[in-house]
């Protein structure tokens, strides 16, 4: 890992409060470059997809290669989560410059998009399961912009060369495994939607093909191969992108206005990353669109001034805090985060040390608080709060190379399936059902409402996690729409307050907090202490598990990977 000069001047470094806040772009540290340190490692949600980035590793490339190449495999092998039409969001730690970046891939809305985009002719929002099918909840993909950027600033390897595990799968062949067969059978209506999608993954009589067919996708891998041959302008102008837009204005169910400029005209965009010190701890993360580095960020530092290392994980106590902390958190993300270029996010207000400081006094050890709303940060304007659309699915990928770089990228196509539209032997996205639908709420603007070009809010948290010496302890994300956010504190609690290896704290049972009500994994000892929950004065009930977490931390000198023990994925070493 990094050379012992650069460790003494990062340590330092970490006392500077200006790397607190808003900024993790700390200026470069000029120390000699980093040894080589331990092997990389890749954890992904699929085990094919984490050996693509294994593959790229072995092969020199970097973290970020690593990264786009599992992204690139899991269109292939889970595209009912992910995709190339769908959007990441990526923070990378850069060994060399010891300084932490992010990267926006998010989707956006149409330029001929208006507040009124998802509001019935007499004005009301439309019911969300109707506004996902077909090309109007289609966002202009980001996912191959992002991956131009991240490889133009952090690859090693040609460009093409990150396409080839993901074109040998899409050749080849690869089984449907026991997630992917759920999926179908339970959102058919969007996986079966367009005749490819229904040859290629049904029979004949309509039931999803069994577990362990052997599928192959020559259509994907055809396209795959033009992308890697000829850059991702491939995809955002010329013939590929009329398809993709005659695909979207032309479905049968809520035709999209996206244009073929909207597709040549989008770009991913470096975001400054969000710091703050949560113990000895600093904890960065993707600003806005994302609500992840504000909103993590919060329950953590709310919780500070409680010692959650003395209640440990099997006291309600500490259960009921942490809820606590996530209704705080939540109720300021609802009102507050939005897409930068169109809103005012007071993102160093909603992470101030003073102002969560305020908010933490609302929490009580002994009882819960009866009404949760959102507070005043410095620097806030007058916005309100509006209802959630996210539903869980969507990936994560974490890789970490030899040389010290770590990259975490959450991908997304929004829900199951997206739109149920496919192109060239991919699902798009139906991202735009991530916005607010009401542009307005008791007079005052919402911040997450439609707009033309505009990005959605997002619970998509890619969180890195760097120890009191300045290097990286953990890197961290989850899928499952806006319990991403309560996953990944969860976790980072775990690690650092209870000890817990980052495999044990991933598979902690999951707690959400939100608007008066609390809700708590189903068949984990958290529905166990629903009763103390409950004479803390929570309201409780229990959900069925839809999580999916990775992670990756170094310890004692080498990287140790972690994936979540209800979903498929794996961690694997280089």
């Amino acid at each position: 890992m990094p050379h012992p000069l650069r460790r003494v001047l990062r340590s330092l470094h970490f006392l500077f409060p200006l790397m607190l806040l808003a900024g993790c772009a700390s200026p470069a540290v000029h120390a000699p470059p980093a040894l080589s340190g331990p092997p990389g490692m890749v954890s992904a949600a699929d085990p094919r997809a984490a050996a693509a980035g294994v593959e790229i590793l072995n092969t020199g490339g970097s973290a970020a290669d690593a990264a786009v190449a599992v992204m690139l495999a899991l269109t292939v092998v889970e595209p009912q989560s992910s995709g190339i039409g769908g959007g990441s969001f990526l923070v990378y730690h850069d060994e060399k410059s010891g300084r932490i970046l992010s990267y926006d891939g998010r989707e956006a809305a149409p330029a001929a998009a208006t507040a009124a985009y998802f509001l019935d002719d007499d004005g009301t929002a439309r019911p969300r399961r109707d506004a996902v099918p077909g090309g109007m909840s289609v966002g202009v993909p980001g996912n191959l912009r992002l991956a131009e950027l991240a490889h133009d600033r952090h690859g090693q390897l040609p460009w093409a060369r990150l396409f080839e595990p993901a074109i040998r799968l899409a050749r080849e062949g690869f089984a449907i495994t026991p997630r992917m067969h759920r999926s179908l059978a339970a959102n058919s209506d969007l996986a079966a939607m367009t005749p490819w999608a229904r040859s290629h993954f049904f029979d004949p009589d309509g039931q999803p093909k069994a577990v362990g067919t052997l599928l192959t996708n020559p259509d994907l891998a055809h396209f795959l191969e033009k992308m890697a041959a000829r850059g991702p302008d491939y995809f955002y102008t010329g013939p590929a992108a009329e398809a993709l837009v005659r695909t979207v204005r032309g479905a049968a169910r809520n035709p999209s206005s996206m244009t073929t400029g909207d597709l040549a005209s989008y770009d991913a965009k470096e975001r400054q990353p969000l710091c703050g010190a949560y113990r000895v701890y600093r904890v960065c993360g993707m600003g806005p669109p994302s609500s992840g580095a504000t909103t993590v960020f919060a329950i953590l530092k709310q919780l500070e001034r409680f010692d959650l290392a003395a209640l440990g994980p099997d006291d309600p106590r500490a259960w009921h805090l942490i809820a606590e902390s996530m209704r705080l958190a939540y109720a300021d993300r609802e009102a507050y985060l939005g897409d930068p270029d169109f809103v005012r996010v007071p993102a160093p207000g909603l992470m101030g040390s003073s102002y969560l400081a305020g908010r933490s006094r609302l929490i009580s050890p002994g009882r819960t608080m009866a009404k949760v709303a959102a507070g005043t940060p410095p620097g806030a304007a007058r916005v309100t709060a509006a209802a959630d659309h996210e539903v869980p699915s969507t990936s994560h990928v974490v890789a970490a190379d030899a040389g010290g770089n770590v990259a975490t990228l959450t991908t997304t196509i929004e829900g199951p399936w997206g739109s149920g539209l496919t192109v060239n032997g991919f699902f798009l996205n139906n991202e735009l059902t991530d916005f607010s639908f009401a542009p307005e709420e008791n007079g005052a603007p919402v911040a997450n409402r439609v707009e033309g070009g505009k990005r959605p809010r997002s619970s998509m948290s890619p969180t890195i996690v760097y120890g009191p010496d300045g290097e990286v302890r953990i890197a961290i994300g989850a899928a499952g729409g806006i319990t991403i956010i309560a996953q990944v504190a969860k976790a980072l609690i775990g690690v650092l307050d209870w000890n817990l290896s980052a495999q044990d704290a991933i598979a902690l049972p999951v707690i959400l907090g939100i608007g008066d009500r609390v809700a708590v994994e189903k068949g984990t000892k958290l529905e166990l202490m629903m009763p103390a929950l409950a004479a803390l004065g929570q309201q409780v009930s229990a959900i069925e598990p839809g999580f999916k977490a990775n992670a990756i931390e170094y310890v004692d000198g080498h990287w140790r990977g972690a994936a979540d023990p209800r979903s498929e994925g794996v961690a694997i070493s280089q």
